[in-house]
């Protein structure tokens, strides 16, 4: 679970760079950067839930 989340969040940050990048495509980079924090909330919730007892 955490190597696919690792994964999504390199993707995201690709998806951003590439956006930010290419001067048409700025939209790409506001997509990849939500995504990206979205995943991380979710990661960081998924943790907190399977550290509890």
């Amino acid at each position: 679970m955490r190597a696919l989340l690792l994964l999504l969040l390199v993707v995201w940050i690709v998806v951003a760079v590439i956006g930010f990048v290419i001067k048409g495509l700025f939209w790409l980079a506001v997509i990849g950067i939500v995504l990206f924090l979205v995943t991380g909330v979710i990661g960081m919730l998924k943790s907190k839930a399977s550290n509890r007892p």
